[in-house]
């Protein structure tokens, strides 16, 4: 039942993209439509999964100033534990293959999320400044997953520059998500999906700060992330 549950989920997941695309066809590069799909899909995926997700500190994430949102990143099922947690106005970032997927892709583009090449990798700090630039001027929020790339549950992994780079030039504070380490564990002969907890902690401000700053930054946010994933998991 647990693979059924998740087949199904996922299936939802283009049907759900064929009737945002309307959406986004009506409102294109309108940040707010990431929001909207980011419920609907979120919400929807744990419905199908029967997974609970326990929810601390939602109110420290800022609604009425742009932020940049870091979290950790484990599975593809990151969609649905964290997706409807998207700020107003929120673009997140993702690899330039994720285009190329039908109807999420053209999702994806639609919605003026970053898209960033892997094998111009030196160019991805270039990319998360032009972006503090929309999150000034556009008053846009970024979601980013600061790894760069999936744990599978094994730990936070070591930070990529990008997002830290993109909140010191912007002023941007920066909000950490922190789901609890999971697999796709199941309950029961339903077959659901075992809970996935999430603590956002307070933001942390960059006013002020530069980018010799950033070392530090950096560190401060992994320890109070990897603090707490543990106490969670």
């Amino acid at each position: 039942m647990g693979a059924l549950r998740k087949f199904l989920a996922w299936l939802s997941v283009p049907v759900i993209c064929a009737i945002a695309l309307l959406l986004y066809v009506a409102r294109p590069f309108n940040p707010d439509n990431n929001r909207l799909f980011g419920c609907v899909v979120g919400r929807v995926g744990r419905f199908i999964l029967g997974m609970e997700r326990p929810l601390s500190g939602q109110e420290n994430i800022p609604r009425d100033r742009p932020t940049v949102v870091i979290a950790n990143h484990q599975h593809n099922d990151d969609l649905f534990v964290m997706g409807d947690l998207l700020p107003p106005r929120t673009v997140t970032v993702g690899k330039l293959s994720l285009v190329w997927i039908p109807f999420f892709g053209q999702i994806f583009w639609l919605g003026g999320n970053v898209v960033l090449d892997r094998a111009r990798s030196h160019k991805a700090v270039a990319v998360m400044q032009v972006t503090s630039d929309a999150i000034v001027k556009e008053r846009k929020s970024l979601w980013i997953f600061p790894e760069g790339t999936r744990s599978r549950g094994r730990g936070l992994q070591k930070f990529k520059k990008g997002a830290f780079h993109a909140a010191v030039a912007s002023g941007a504070p920066i909000t950490m998500v922190c789901a609890s380490q999971y697999k796709d564990g199941t309950l029961g002969w339903l077959g659901r999906r075992e809970p996935v907890s999430i603590r956002v902690l307070p933001p942390i401000e960059t006013s002020g700060l530069t980018t010799a700053d950033i070392p530090e930054l950096m560190a401060r946010c992994h320890r109070e992330m990897e603090a707490a994933i543990s106490a969670m998991s």
